[in-house]
């Protein structure tokens, strides 16, 4: 019977690989490579940006949580959903209009400053742990079902991301993320949230064997709740891989509204994933991981076939995740960083790394990285604490500039750079001095300590230096409101002043 369950799974991850076939079909241009064509209505944008943000963490994560914490387990994907609820809310429409490809683009046209495309290093650092944390997550659950070790679930999962992927870019990511999106939603909500809960009893059930204690909402604790809207919430609003899928909105009302839809549909997803979680600690009270408990419930609590259907629902989550952070790796390397490093060379080599951005040349990005990520994923053990210093770098040295370049008119280019350089300092020196002294890990490279430390200082800096300096030259500042108006084609080259 556990051949069913099996089955199942391959039966998907073969899926996936048509879905490459069939978004390269859609794939003409750059534009249709990286971001779709600029052109997914609501139901496509709605459920791709909600597969995206809902990897491992979130779905055999929150149902660990779940399953340790009771109700307040489901704290840490209400942060994801809300940093989703804000960036939609806020930023989305700008974002949208702006017709760029990457993060260091927009603070290219808004400061119209070199300093600033250091960002383009930070992104690609993050995209790249993301994508390797995510590679890793969903190996684990083909070492339960095929009992194969982890490099060879790495590399077989990781080879099927890599080729749909690198055949048809975000199209092939967009096709496939609406069936992850569809699987999540009927493996989550429609079979393991009613078949554990009846196993369980009910609430009552749950109430009477686990303690009114598991239904606190702040359960978890404070420090924990706060960790969670810091890292994740502020994090949501600035990465690469989130505004990536901006990008592909066909109009700023669907940025907006579609996206606020995909959060509240998060919010739902992280109750769902806690009180599965409280379910099982009922079912199955000896499980000894947290991480184990989804794959459990699959195995031993459903019936089988729909064990098989739950288990696809978390590789999809995970799949979903890695491939928006790899396409995303790809497009930063490819637009901000080789450029960047290119420009240390004279004018010319910059102007020659920026040319020839065509699909072919893409495909060879994602392809190059995706072969990196799969080897990180495979060699570095703790992916984990590489991922945590990537997002304290994120928010604590970027958050400030990237989000007054959207909010405040006066801030510019040397206070931007300048708060980037002296937060991202702030957040490495603080990390590099609790990890120094810390006496549990929780005290040392995971404390929330350099991401406060790191904001504050950048948001002084970045105040202290605009105001102390010029203002952003007028031209630089006429061709930006110009692009936030939507004035600009999707082909005019992202320069300063353009």
């Amino acid at each position: 019977m556990q051949a069913l369950n099996i089955g199942i799974v391959v039966a998907y991850l073969v899926a996936m690989l048509g879905f490459g076939w069939w978004g390269k079909s859609r794939t003409r241009n750059a534009s249709d490579y990286l971001v779709a064509g600029r052109r997914l209505g609501p139901f496509l944008y709605t459920g791709t940006m909600a597969a995206v943000v809902l990897g491992g963490a979130s779905t055999v994560g929150g149902v660990g949580l779940g399953y340790q914490y009771g109700i307040s387990g489901m704290w840490l994907v209400v942060a994801i959903g809300t940093g989703v609820l804000l960036l939609s809310l806020l930023f989305a429409p700008t974002i949208q209009r702006l017709k760029i490809y990457t993060v260091s683009q927009m603070l290219t046209l808004r400061y119209g400053h070199r300093a600033t495309r250091v960002s383009g290093i930070v992104m690609l650092a993050y995209t790249l742990m993301l994508c390797a944390t995510s590679t890793g997550a969903y190996a684990t659950i083909f070492v339960v079902l095929f009992g194969w070790d982890r490099a060879a679930s790495i590399a077989v999962g990781g080879v099927i991301v890599l080729i749909y992927s690198t055949v048809g870019g975000m199209w092939s990511i967009t096709l496939a993320d609406m069936a992850q999106f569809v699987i999540k939603t009927i493996g989550v909500f429609a079979l393991m949230l009613p078949f554990s809960l009846a196993a369980a009893g009910g609430f009552s059930g749950i109430a009477e064997r686990a303690g009114d204690e598991f239904f606190s909402i702040t359960g978890i604790g404070a420090q924990s709740i706060i960790t969670y809207f810091v890292v994740y919430t502020l994090g949501l609003l600035i990465g690469q891989d989130i505004w990536q899928r901006v990008f592909t909105s066909r109009t700023p009302e669907i940025a907006r509204w579609g996206g606020s839809a995909a959060g509240i549909y998060c919010i739902l997803y992280g109750v769902a994933g806690a009180v599965i979680g409280m379910s099982a600690s009922v079912i199955l009270p000896a499980i000894e991981s947290r991480d184990d408990v989804y794959a459990d419930i699959a195995l031993n609590v459903l019936p089988i076939g729909i064990g098989g259907l739950v288990l696809a629902a978390a590789v999809a989550a995970m799949m979903s995740t890695a491939s928006g952070a790899l396409i995303a790796a790809a497009t930063v390397a490819r637009t901000d960083v080789v450029p960047f490093v290119a420009g240390w060379f004279g004018r010319g080599a910059e102007e020659r790394a920026t040319s020839d951005h065509d699909v072919r040349s893409s495909r060879w990005w994602v392809l190059g990285l995706g072969i990196v990520t799969i080897a990180l994923a495979v060699i570095v053990q703790d992916v984990v604490a590489a991922l945590t210093i990537a997002y304290d770098i994120l928010v604590g040295g970027l958050l400030v500039a990237i989000l007054g370049g959207l909010v405040w008119r006066r801030g510019n280019g040397l206070g931007a750079g300048a708060s980037m350089a002296a937060g991202t300092l702030v957040t490495l020196g603080v990390m590099a001095y609790l990890e120094i002294t810390a006496e549990n890990q929780y005290d040392g490279i995971y404390a929330n300590e350099p991401i406060y430390y790191g904001l504050a200082v950048s948001a002084i800096v970045y105040v202290v230096a605009s105001l102390a300096t010029r203002p952003t030259d007028p031209d630089v500042m006429a061709a930006w409101d110009r692009r936030v108006a939507g004035q600009v084609p999707d082909d005019v080259p992202v320069e300063a002043g353009s």
